[in-house]
């Protein structure tokens, strides 16, 4: 029975192939899928911008409260720790982008000429490594429950897609920083498709970054049974 399954699945794969003569059969239904991403992105900004606001006003009445100030600077440590504090500091800069339009060797997989997820986490740990103090990638602060995610050819970052050139900074030791990009056996071969497909890394010092606290929710949500 499971045989005569794959069978028959094979061919309906096979017919559809062909009838589509390398068309997409399903455009209207990625269409509805892309503005759907898009909505649901802008909703969640909205509510990132609502949460911060909310969250401006938890603090400011908090002070205005007074109490111990033991316990509020052991808060505000905490809070810069978890990225919910503005910081600024001296800083490396990196930004990846695709391969121009233009390369298209032949017998190379497209997927080869465009930045992947894995390609900014490489990034983001050298840059931890290297004893980042603070992250940001496309502006956005890192905090502990950031995932980097590829959706087509774009990457989500807390539910908001971005899409390339992809710039990740970090503040911190900036000779630190920089040798562990050095040192990263991961970045040492996406430079090598740098120099194959002409893929886009560029590596700058900041004299001063300016990071932004994180906005989003930060509470952990697990599956349940």
């Amino acid at each position: 029975m499971t045989t005569l399954v794959c069978a028959v699945a094979g061919f309906m794969i096979v017919s559809s192939a062909v009838a589509a003569r390398g068309t997409d059969l399903r455009a209207s239904r990625n269409t509805d899928l892309i503005d759907l991403v898009t909505g649901q992105a802008q909703r969640n900004q909205e509510q990132a911008k609502e949460l911060a606001e909310v969250r401006s006003e938890v603090d400011r009445l908090s002070r205005s409260k007074g109490g111990d100030s033991t316990l509020e600077s052991q808060v505000q440590a905490a809070s810069r720790q978890a990225g919910l504090t503005a910081v600024k500091g001296p800083a490396v800069a990196v930004t990846l982008t695709d391969a121009p339009a233009d390369v298209n060797p032949e017998g190379v997989d497209q997927d080869l000429l465009v930045v992947h997820q894995q390609d900014i986490q490489a990034v983001v740990n050298a840059f931890w490594r290297g004893g980042a103090e603070a992250m940001t990638i496309q502006g956005v602060r890192v905090i502990s429950t950031t995932g980097v995610k590829c959706v087509g050819n774009t990457v989500v970052l807390h539910g908001v897609p971005y899409a390339p050139p992809y710039r990740i900074v970090a503040i911190g030791d900036r000779t630190k920083l920089a040798a562990a990009l050095e040192n990263s056996d991961e970045i040492r071969i996406y430079k090598e498709y740098v120099r194959a497909y002409r893929l886009g890394y560029q590596q700058e010092t900041v004299t001063e970054a300016t990071m932004p606290a994180f906005e989003g929710a930060i509470e952990n949500q697990y599956a349940r049974p």
